[in-house]
Order: C-alpha cells, then structure tokens, then sequence
C-alpha cells in the first residue's frame, strides 16, 4: 500500500475515533489484506488518482468496514421490541399480561436459561423473579456474581397460559417451544457467552431439541453451537425437593461452571452446600 493510501486510512480511522466511544474494529480478513497490500501493489502499475475507483473511492470504502460495530445492549434492542408485538401463539398473547424478554449483562459470559415465566415474571416482566428466581440468585451470590453480572432468559417468552380457576404453572408444549425458539437463538448470538447453564429438563428440550431425565443429562458438559453447555436442575426442582444431596448436586455443577470460565474457587465453596 502506497503512503498516499495509508495517509487516507489512518485519517479515516483518527476521524472515527474522535466521534465515537469506540475504538474502530476491523476483521482479521480485512487486517489479512492490509498485510499483504504492500506485496500486491508493488506487483501493480501506478493509478492515477483520477482514475475511478481510485484511492479516495477506496478509503471510502475502509471507512465503512472500519465502523464502530453497535453495542450488544442495541442490537438486543429490535429483538426486544419483536417479542413485544409476537402474537405467533395466539393463546399466550391473549393471556399474558406482557412479554419477558430477559435481564442481565448483555456482555456477560455466563447465561442461564429456564423454561418459561411464572405467574410472578409474567406481572413483573423479567424472568426468574418469584421462590425459583430468589433461589438462583442466591446461587449466583454463592458464585461470586450477582445477577447484573450474567444474562438471564427463557426458552418461552410468555407464560403458558392455565385454565381459569387453576393454580400453578404449566410446562410449555413442543409446538410454544419450537415457535418461540428463535428469539433465544438470536439472544444468544448476540451475547456470545463463554457457557451456558439449562436449567431443568424443559429447557434442555428447548434448547437442544432433546429428551431424557436429569440423572442422565446433568452434572457432564454438553455443547450448543460450540458453546460448552451445562445442564443442571431446575431451581424449583430444589424448592420442591429439599434434599441435601440434590442441593449439593446443583453446587458441584456450578463448580464446574466457575472451573470453565477459570474463576477463582476458595475452599469455602468447594465445601458449600445450597
């Protein structure tokens, strides 16, 4: 690349630097061709800077490449508002009183996924917020973090609605999962987290399109597109089931979480019961 072409790009960059919070970004492809630019031009005869396409055409063209990508929390954002309108089930956007998107770092490395809101998350509008929601957070302060720190969703973004005069909440169907889905998928290309955590055999459903019991899916590392997936009970599981040993199960998983994302583990937590 000739000095004229450097003097154009380093403009371009200083220009967008002084504009923007961002630092610019450029892809390793792109880095690649700047790299080899010098030994390709040296092969090539001069162009005027007249000619079409010249310098000034392709400066222009590094400057667009080179601009600041959107933050996570933006591109989140149009999702967002998709869910919002969603009437693909019919029957949950009658019934719900409003969506529940998720909640959380949209740049955390760490992000769990339940199944569907309760009838607390779907007054509040954010997921995990009732006896099971109190739970993990409690879980996530015995880990170090605090919920700001992860990112928090659901395979559904409603609540599956019940009959009038029933108590509870019920298990969304294969067909809600499979149309709700996507929206997931798009959360989780965007955040890019470093693990996963399902929480509970109708997650695992969700997410993997897979069925079998906790005792066979649990405590052993799975993958989603390539991100390490840990699949452990369900917080209300624990509620239901007070058992020492199934509380020091879901522990012992979440060891293995802190272990993955290399975080520092004290003695006191390798001995702590939930």
């Amino acid at each position: 690349m000739t000095q004229p072409a450097l003097d154009l790009v380093i403009a371009a960059l200083e220009k967008i630097r002084e504009s923007s919070d961002r630092a610019p970004r450029a892809s390793r492809s792109l880095l690649a061709q700047l790299q080899t630019a010098p030994r390709v031009a040296a092969s090539l005869p001069a162009t005027p800077k007249s000619h079409e396409g010249g310098w000034e055409a392709r400066a222009s063209s590094a400057r667009r490449r080179l601009q600041p990508t959107p933050n996570k929390a933006e591109l989140l954002e149009p999702v967002r508002e998709r869910v919002r309108a969603c009437t693909k089930c019919a029957h949950l956007a009658c019934s719900r009183t409003q969506t529940v998107f998720g909640v959380g770092n949209p740049d955390a490395d760490l992000m769990f996924i339940g199944e569907a809101p309760g009838i607390d998350e779907d007054k509040q509008g954010e997921p995990f917020v009732g006896r099971a929601g109190q739970l993990l957070t409690k879980i996530l302060k015995a880990m170090n973090f605090a919920r700001d720190d992860v990112y928090i969703a659901n395979i559904l973004k409603c609540r599956p609605d019940t009959a009038p005069g029933s108590f509870g909440n019920r298990a969304p169907t294969p067909t809600e999962m499979q149309t709700c889905r996507p929206y997931l998928v798009e959360q989780i290309e965007i955040i890019e987290p470093k693990v996963l955590v399902a929480l509970g055999a109708v997650a695992v459903e969700g997410l993997l399109g897979m069925r079998g019991t906790m005792r066979e899916l649990r405590g052993r590392w799975h993958a989603y597109n390539g991100i390490p997936l840990m699949i452990t009970y369900h917080p209300a599981y624990l509620l239901r089931n007070q058992a020492p040993s199934e509380k020091r199960k879901v522990w012992e998983d979440m060891l293995q979480v802190l272990e993955r994302l290399e975080r520092p583990i004290t003695e006191r937590q390798r001995n702590y019961f939930l």
